[in-house]
């Protein structure tokens, strides 16, 4: 449906919902991490979050007439505090965002019990992209997988990866490790030699004997599976050991401004997959000026804001808004539950002409979920450093979805199996 009709349906309800239900709110907990040592990477996306929720709020008054709560809970990336957040938040919450894949595989099997929607965009188990198996957890627009896929054919374009070499530079905890399944699988079809080199929570900020490997090694490609510190770190050393940029590439949470501009120009060429990117002029970025920033309820900066993880914060935010405004519409309920979200998690359709109409145009690419797909598939872009700042470096290219389909069922089932009995949902068609 078109915005107008859509905030027209919804508004309605919360007038005729009235008080009762701006008194309520729509609790929609984040699990953020400003502080610890990813802390550098999770406050431009905590902010793009928070800004605009607090956007919908003055703008529109929230969602539906509804006023959103969007409260934090402080995890410092850690699993355990990660935990601890959930369970703190789960009795009042429509949704629990873990923000770790540490922490989204620690509450996954609790979502069947508790049912409330795990939504991880970008991150977490890839197979809970099988929404028959995972009823209750969503990744979208992107999996790790899709990522992987993604980095693999737009080097397949620069030439035959048949007897070369890839580093995979990897964090040594489950964020890191989640791309092996699909990167081992590749390597053997395609005739590419995989290296996995591990970097330790302790050694992000000091990787030589990493970077001692891959001089030794000599590696055609080096994937980065970085995150916080171990980012800079990764670069830092990159540079230092003179390794061709133009042949380093990471994943969409290793694409983040603040550490390329610690090396500047020398870090020209290095690239990273993604599925958001910055539109200063987006008519969102207007409206969050004028109701966020200029009334002094921010807490970024015009620098930041810039910057390809804001905006990954502000596209992150949009998909929750979503969910709870189609899920409004199909309930016909101002105050949406847990199981409503994600019927309205299940039914998204960014279309070019819907992210127009949410003045988003350009900053996320295109996708619609369904009841067995939790994911969207979007597609993703190849950014490139150009000694400033990121710049697109390609078309959209999408994933190959039908061996990443494959692998998805196969490793759900697994995973079903090894938790039995693991509820599945027998009713949802492929």
């Amino acid at each position: 449906m078109k915005t107008f009709t859509r905030i027209a349906a919804v508004a309605a309800l919360g007038a005729l919902m009235g008080t009762s239900a701006l008194a309520e709110g729509l609790y929609t907990p984040n699990l953020a991490y400003r502080t610890g040592p990813f802390a550098a990477t999770g406050i431009p996306l905590m902010n793009g979050q928070a800004d605009y929720m607090n956007m919908l709020n003055a703008r529109d008054g929230g969602i539906g007439g509804v006023m959103i709560d969007f409260d934090e809970c402080e995890t410092g990336y850690s699993t355990e505090k990660g935990v601890e957040c959930y369970e703190k938040t789960k009795g009042k919450a429509i949704v629990t965002q873990p923000w770790s894949t540490g922490i989204t595989l620690q509450v996954l099997p609790k979502s069947n019990v508790d049912e409330i929607p795990i939504l991880a965009p970008g991150y977490g188990f890839s197979p809970m992209a099988d929404g028959k198996v995972f009823q209750w957890a969503f990744n979208t627009p992107l999996s790790y997988w899709d990522g992987a896929s993604i980095i693999l054919k737009y080097l397949q374009d620069q030439g035959d990866l048949s007897g070369k070499k890839i580093a995979f530079l990897h964090l040594d905890h489950p964020f890191g490790k989640e791309p092996l399944p699909y990167l081992e699988q590749k390597a053997e079809a395609q005739g590419f030699e995989l290296l996995p080199i591990p970097v330790g929570l302790k050694e992000m900020q000091n990787q030589s004997a990493q970077w001692l490997q891959i001089r030794r090694e000599r590696p055609d490609y080096v994937i980065m599976w970085g995150w916080g510190a171990m980012n800079a770190g990764a670069i830092t050393e990159a540079v230092k050991t003179k390794f061709p940029m133009e042949n380093m590439l990471g994943v969409w949470w290793s694409g983040h401004d603040a550490d390329l501009k610690i090396v500047g120009d020398a870090g020209k060429g290095y690239k990273s997959v993604s599925w958001s990117f910055p539109n200063p002029d987006a008519p969102v970025m207007a409206d969050i000026k004028q109701h966020v920033i200029d009334a002094g309820k921010s807490q970024s900066n015009e620098e930041e804001m810039q910057g390809v993880f804001y905006s990954r914060g502000l596209v992150i935010s949009a998909i929750l808004a979503e969910g709870i405004a189609v899920a409004q519409e199909h309930t016909g309920k101002a105050e949406i539950s847990p199981a409503d979200l994600r019927w309205g998690l299940e039914n998204l359709n960014f279309t070019e002409a819907r992210l127009e109409e949410l003045g988003m145009t350009g900053m996320v690419p295109p996708f619609s979920t369904s009841c067995s797909n939790h994911t969207g598939h979007s597609g993703g872009w190849i950014l490139e450093w150009d000694g400033a700042k990121f710049v697109k470096a390609s078309d959209l290219i999408m994933p190959d979805s039908e061996a990443i389909s494959e692998l998805e069922m196969a490793k759900a089932k697994e995973y079903a199996e090894a938790n039995a009995p693991w509820p599945v949902n027998e009713d949802c068609e492929m």
